[in-house]
């Protein structure tokens, strides 16, 4: 009896062996068709994959922060989860994520090497440098540059040459096509078109770079906005409302914000990404398409910014190769990325797809200048090469007064540079002494 009880019990044991799951945890925010694509590419790596059982944690945007925060202080991070670059640092230096490398050349099912080259560097970190070494911290979830946007209906409309999808504007040639957008069609005496209005945060930087100079000086230590071709910039920047008045007031702005009235048909330039898209399609009664960003003379160079997220994997995971391979899978996966692309939810993060994206029917017909902005103008935001961004945000925080022509760019940068290097000086000390845990 005792003999067929043991035996009994070998043969349970082999059977659970044979039958034994490993689970991985997955955790992302999503909107809803997005969700229900990754969904099915979840159930396909199942299937691909057996013995490994994904679960799959969904939030939206305004909760994953603080759920991601949440775990990480406990140390109970997912297996997989996103990561953006400006964190890579951070997380990298206090082993918190997974150096993949190892792991992603020989994964199953999928081709690391068709991912576009500059979306894989933005999660490169070498101990020292963003974006350097062979260390790689997490796979591109998607690229998202930011384009610019105008509207083609307008120009036509008041008999305006449409601009070259190939050469930007110099910011002369910009204020003089932004004055003929400019109009009072009701003859009330106010504008009822205007040439732009953007938003500082998001696109401010295009006119810095576009005037060939940055916030930081090459090392990334020094606070670089009093160089005068910042200054420059800024006051520029100021001047499209205060002195060209080719954008929407203060006031009108807060009547009407410059979204609702690109949506409107009432500005002749926007900011465009990826995302946008399907919504610009759906509801614009113009038509609109890509061009680059405006820059200072002809002797200087369109760049705008590459943002996105990364799939990361948690050091701690219990079964890194099969979470790496997921990262991959999520991040490479052919008909997922077909899916996105013919969604409109992301450009294609493989090389291999992007004609099936620039040749998409409809507006916008430049959509090659999405992967002109991956491959060539694109550049990382500055905090992404500083351990956080508390300085970069600082420079925001009484930029108003410019902007209201209350005081000039010089004042305002000659004023806020000494601030703003003593908080990066901090940064780059946490830096250091994470690098030396």
């Amino acid at each position: 009896m005792k003999k067929v009880l043991l035996s009994i019990l070998a043969a349970a044991s082999v059977c659970a062996g044979a039958f034994a799951v490993d689970e991985i945890t997955l955790m992302n925010y999503a909107q809803p068709q997005e969700k229900a694509i990754l969904d099915s590419v979840v159930a396909r790596f199942e299937e691909t994959h057996p013995g490994t059982k994904v679960k799959f944690i969904s939030v939206t945007g305004d909760e994953y922060a603080a759920k991601i925060q949440a775990a990480l202080a406990a140390n109970q991070l997912p297996d997989v989860f996103y990561l953006g670059p400006e964190s890579v640092r951070q997380y990298a230096d206090n082993g918190k994520v997974l150096d993949l490398a190892p792991y992603i050349k020989n994964a199953k099912g999928v081709d690391f090497d068709d991912l576009y080259s500059s979306a894989v560097n933005a999660y490169r970190y070498d101990g020292k440098y963003l974006g350097q070494g062979d260390s790689i911290w997490a796979l591109p979830k998607d690229f998202g540059p930011f384009a610019f946007a105008y509207n083609k209906t307008l120009f036509q409309k008041y008999g305006i040459p449409l601009p070259s999808k190939d050469t930007p504007y110099t910011w002369d040639e910009f204020i003089s096509v932004c004055k003929k957008l400019t109009k009072d069609t009701n003859g009330d005496g106010m504008n009822d078109t205007f040439g732009t209005g953007l938003n500082v945060h998001w696109a401010f930087i295009q006119f810095v770079w576009g005037n060939g100079t940055d916030f930081l000086d090459e090392t990334k230590t020094k606070v670089n906005i009093t160089d005068p071709k910042f200054i420059e910039a800024l006051q520029f920047w100021a001047d499209m409302t205060n002195k060209y008045e080719v954008t929407p007031s203060a006031t009108q702005a807060q009547s009407l914000d410059t979204y609702q009235r690109w949506l409107k048909g009432e500005l002749g330039f926007f900011p465009a990404g990826p995302w946008d898209l399907s919504t610009f399609n759906k509801v614009l009664p113009f038509d609109y398409d890509l061009i680059p960003w405006p820059v200072h003379t002809s002797e200087n160079e369109t760049a705008t910014y590459r943002g996105g997220v990364g799939w990361a994997v948690s050091a701690a995971t219990k079964n890194p190769s099969k979470a790496a391979e997921l990262a991959l899978y999520l991040s490479a996966d052919k008909e997922a990325n077909e899916m996105f692309c013919d969604q409109d939810l992301q450009i294609p993060n493989l090389k291999s797809l992007a004609s099936r994206y620039t040749s998409k029917p409809g507006n916008p017909q430049n959509r090659q200048e999405f992967i002109n902005i991956i491959e060539k103008t694109g550049r990382s935001w500055p905090f992404d090469y500083t351990y956080n961004r508390v300085w970069y945000d600082n420079f925001y925080v009484g930029i108003q007064k410019v902007l209201d022509g209350k005081m000039t760019a010089e004042e305002y940068c000659k004023k806020i540079q000494p601030k703003l290097q003593r908080d990066l000086d901090k940064a780059l000390a946490r830096a250091r002494q994470s690098a030396r845990r």
